[in-house]
This record gives structure tokens, C-alpha cells and sequence, in this order.
């Protein structure tokens, strides 16, 4: 499984991603790559063909609970550039390019305070931050015993 975490650290709660995905690379746990990038970029497509299971983790604007969780499926962008890159993009690109489609999720953490330049979570963004770590280790630890169950 991978997990990519990205955002901007230097932009207040966008920085969520990157966050995330740095708590749980400490984390070391068993089976999970993670990722941590500002943007999500052509490279990743080539990083995620070589995994069954793709975790995307960024922060989420205007979201109404301290998190949200979704399968997401490829969608080709009308428009393609450096900053148009979102999950869905890079899903398409993995399979166009490498002919894999993992299946995918999107985790978007609630932030509140972005805009200017300064590092660091709002108080909120780190409380959304500590519930979808929660939720995630969760998710993760019944994946994996379902999928134990599966290939027994």
C-alpha cells in the first residue's frame, strides 16, 4: 500500500497532507510506503503502478467534519498542468502510462487557516489531523485482516 501526503507546510493547514504522511512514516508500520510531496506530479503515476492500493491524504477545504474519507476513480483532466494534478488526474496517468489501476482512496483532513505564508497547524487542523490518524489506523488494521481473510 502507498500513501501519498501532500500540501504546502509553509501555507498554514494545507500543510495537512504532508503532516499526515510524516506521522505515519515515523510510524514505520508494516506494508505501507508513504509519500510526502507539496504537489502531486507525473512521477507519482510511476509510484503508484507498483501498488495494489493507493492512500491520498491532503488537506480539505470547507469540509464540514474533521475529515472525510472516499474511494476515487481516474478521470482525465480537461486541462493539464503542474498545479491541475489531482488524485483522479493521477490515477488516469497510472493507467495510460503503465496500464495499472490501484484502487484508490482520498483522505481530505479539515483545515481552517490557510492563505499566508506560515508554517504550522491551526489549533482545529491538528485536532482533525489526531481524529484521521485514528480513523486511518483503524481503516488499516481491518483492511489487512480482511484481506488476510481473503487470501486464506
Amino acid at each position: 500500500m502507498l500513501l501519498i501526503g501532500y500540501g504546502n507546510p509553509g501555507r498554514g493547514d494545507d500543510g495537512l497532507g504532508p503532516a499526515f504522511s510524516e506521522r505515519m512514516a515515523a510510524c514505520a508500520l508494516p506494508g505501507l510506503e508513504v509519500d510526502t510531496d507539496y504537489q502531486l506530479v507525473a512521477e507519482h503515476a510511476l509510484a503508484m503502478s507498483g501498488h495494489d492500493l493507493v492512500v491520498f491524504v491532503d488537506a480539505e477545504i470547507g469540509g464540514e467534519e474533521a475529515f472525510s474519507f472516499k474511494e476515487i476513480t481516474s478521470a482525465s483532466p480537461e486541462y493539464l498542468g503542474s498545479h491541475s494534478f489531482v488524485p483522479e488526474t493521477v490515477l488516469a496517468l497510472c493507467k495510460t502510462l503503465y496500464g495499472t489501476s490501484p484502487r484508490a482512496y482520498l483522505l481530505g483532513i479539515s483545515g481552517h487557516a490557510y492563505g499566508e505564508v506560515h508554517e504550522g497547524l491551526s489549533e482545529q487542523a491538528l485536532k482533525n489531523l489526531l481524529q484521521a490518524e485514528a480513523f486511518f489506523r483503524n481503516w488499516l488494521k481491518e483492511f489487512k485482516a480482511g484481506r488476510e481473510i481473503a487470501d486464506a
